[in-house]
């Protein structure tokens, strides 16, 4: 009888400790887990929006009009950084793979011609907790914003054009909305490299030139051929004023200049001089 009470007590003895054994096995994992993100280095990743010195400082189209601009809104959503491995190919498009990425919650509408023709270009927003190392790849959209001065338009542009001492003042929308997504930035400096306790940032860069054209680049250049350039919107202004979407502009200009621009509107969002796949939403 002592033997059996003996192996019973035994028996709950071993449950016991089994017990308490699997019970500090999930807090050690849990601890772990805490500890591993708690020891990822981070810094600040910040999102900037250029319309680059076309919109600061005005251009020459291709076809003479010099170009000002008072506003140039873009409205910006789902802005995501990502450290992609493999790089991310926009010519061959799909998915960023990326163990680590930055996103930016919210919406944002930017105006590009902000400031002086000297003003640095628009900080959009930042990530104090982003995981340091090299972001790579970026996406953004660019949807019909829902208030503000470019209610209703995912881009709107208000400037001046003069030549031959002709003055249009014009606005244009877009009510198109778009998924860009982009590789390394390419230009003059590295961005999106963000070292512990740092500070980097990625860029949305914005074309304007594929719109207009440049008068500075040759006429033959695949910019320009491409381009509409600003002489069918002056062909529809009224007392000096044009101001149309791409719903009511259709009607208005030649199907030749209309494919142009809207061929050409898709590609305005590059990450510098690097190219974006794009999506129409």
């Amino acid at each position: 009888m002592k033997k059996t009470v003996n192996l019973a007590a035994g028996i709950v003895l071993l449950l016991f400790l089994l017990a308490i054994s699997g019970c500090n096995s999930g807090a050690s994992d849990e601890t772990g887990q805490q500890a591993q993100q708690s020891a990822q280095k981070t810094g600040t990743l910040q999102f900037i929006a250029n319309g680059e010195d076309f919109v600061r400082q005005g251009f020459v189209s291709k076809d003479g009009w010099a170009i000002t601009f008072d506003h140039v809104y873009v409205n910006l959503s789902d802005i995501t950084a990502y450290q992609a491995d493999p790089p991310y190919d926009a010519h061959a498009g799909g998915a960023v793979q990326a163990q680590n990425k930055a996103a930016l919650a919210g919406t944002y509408t930017v105006d590009l011609a902000l400031g002086d023709e000297n003003a640095d270009p628009i900080l959009v927003g930042e990530v104090t907790d982003a995981v340091s190392g090299h972001y790579n790849a970026i996406s953004w959209k660019m949807i019909r914003a829902t208030e503000g001065p470019a209610e209703g338009y995912s881009m709107m542009i208000k400037g001046m054009a003069e030549k031959d001492g002709q003055t249009v003042d014009f606005t244009i929308k877009d009510e198109q909305e778009y998924l860009y997504t982009g590789g390394d930035y390419v230009g003059d400096e590295r961005k999106g490299v963000l070292q512990e306790g740092g500070t980097a940032n990625v860029e949305m860069t914005f074309h304007f030139d594929h719109i207009f054209g440049d008068a500075e680049t040759p006429l033959e250049d695949e910019l320009n051929t491409g381009a509409p350039g600003f002489k069918p919107f002056a062909s529809i202004a009224k007392n000096g004023r044009v101001d149309v979407d791409m719903a009511t502009l259709e009607s208005m200009i030649t199907q030749e200049d209309y494919q142009k621009l809207q061929a050409m509107l898709p590609t305005l969002g590059h990450v510098g001089e690097g190219h974006c796949n794009v999506e129409k939403l």
